[in-house]
């Protein structure tokens, strides 16, 4: 089953995505996401210009040799426009291997282990009022887990709250980053106000998520922690940047509450510590931005050792093709913890059409070979790519904060 094209789609039905098309002798057609959210073009001129070349004439079954050839042989390793490169690749080629089979792409890791996938929606408000009725039209949905963000009081922009239909998952910006201002001690002072007004409200059968973004030094993100544990949040997110993994034994150190980090790793070598020494309960690696299918298991069978549970990056700002391959691997593995799903803008559908399914806070990736999810090229055409950045945070002083 020789490979005989491989191109990029870049379009944007409602947001941008970077497309991977693999396309075999045999007549089959198969799709990986490449976003990069904010960078994407990075991504798109990595596939083009030094992978799609190599991809023609290699055997589409080697999935595990096609990863090394292009993770060894590239000799600069890692980082997050490379391994959503390889990313792209991987999923697509998993995905012509269910084709050939016959069989949607769980099937091939193994079989299904459990019937459903639990996921978690972003509920937010600009007040505590808002959150409350978002909460409750998410409930309604059938979400047994909801992530809550809220308005900080004194600060202009908060993150997780997000403009419009709340699809979008920052307030992307064109020519140039929006800037936002932040405030620690404000968000320190209010998050705990959020959780006990939430769980006033709905009670604690519902398993609620906080996000707090990278945002927290370690003793910062211990206090938090601290005192959140009466209101026995399922996790709080990205509590601080995870590059020193070392950091997060402080914060272990003051708080039972659950840890959960990983969206903007890469691989299993920027988690390893994390996981090995039990300072996280939860590792959020994607499937686009940790190399693929492939790499992925890799990274959730080394937590299924150390007893921490998968809970992975699912925003909307990863394409329909990036959830269908996480739910496949969600359904398949033993440590499966939860997903995130954030769904995608109209006029998404019309782009890529999917098999994947909601009902009562559970999804199903589906039992359409493959991934199940149908690319359409000329209905990508009628959406060119429109260029936008993340924000940027500084501190009431002016100086650079993490966003």
């Amino acid at each position: 089953m020789r490979i005989t094209d491989a191109r990029v789609v870049v379009c944007s039905p409602g947001r941008n995505y970077v497309t991977l098309v693999v396309e075999t002798e045999d007549g089959l057609t198969g799709v990986g996401d490449a976003t990069l959210n904010g960078r994407e073009l990075a991504v798109a001129s990595y596939l083009r210009d030094h992978v799609c070349p190599l991809l023609v004439g290699r055997d589409a079954r080697r999935i595990e040799d096609t990863w090394q050839y292009l993770y060894r042989g590239a000799y600069w390793r890692r980082g997050p426009v490379t391994m959503t490169a390889i990313a792209a690749v991987d999923v697509a080629l998993w995905d012509l291997l269910g084709q050939v089979a016959g069989m949607p792409v769980h099937q091939l890791l193994g079989g299904a282990a459990r019937d459903g996938v639990m996921v978690y929606g972003h509920a937010s408000g600009t007040t505590l009022d808002d959150l409350s009725r978002d909460v409750e039209a998410h409930l309604a949905q059938g979400y047994k887990a909801i992530r809550v963000q809220a308005a900080v009081p004194g600060i202009d922009k908060t993150y997780g709250v997000p403009p419009g239909d709340g699809l979008l998952y920052e307030p992307a910006s064109g020519e140039v980053p929006q800037e936002d201002v932040w405030e620690t001690t404000a968000y320190l002072d209010f998050a705990p106000t959020l959780l006990a007004h939430v769980r006033a409200e709905f009670g604690y059968g519902l398993h609620v998520l906080h996000d707090v973004h990278h945002r927290l030094t370690p003793i910062e993100a211990g206090r938090l922690g601290r005192a959140l544990e009466p209101y026995r949040p399922f996790w709080i997110e990205d509590p601080t940047p995870a590059e020193d993994q070392a950091a997060f034994r402080l914060i272990r150190s003051h708080t039972t509450t659950p840890l959960a980090v990983g969206e903007v790793f890469n691989s299993i070598w920027d988690c390893q510590q994390l996981i090995t020494e039990r300072l996280i309960d939860y590792i959020r690696t994607s499937v686009t931005h940790a190399g693929g299918i492939t790499h992925l298991r890799r990274i959730f069978a080394l937590a299924d050792l150390y007893g921490v549970r998968s809970g992975s990056h699912g925003p909307g700002d990863l394409s329909p093709v990036a959830m269908a391959a996480a739910l496949h691997v969600d359904l398949s593995i033993p440590n499966f913890g939860i997903q995130e799903y954030m769904g995608h803008r109209s006029p998404a559908e019309e782009v890529f059409r999917t098999s994947y399914s909601f009902a009562d806070g559970f999804m199903h990736p589906g039992e359409e070979p493959g991934l199940g999810v149908t690319f359409d090229e000329e209905a990508a055409a009628r959406y060119p790519y429109a260029p936008k950045y993340l924000p940027v945070n500084r501190r009431l002083d002016g100086s650079m904060h993490d966003w």
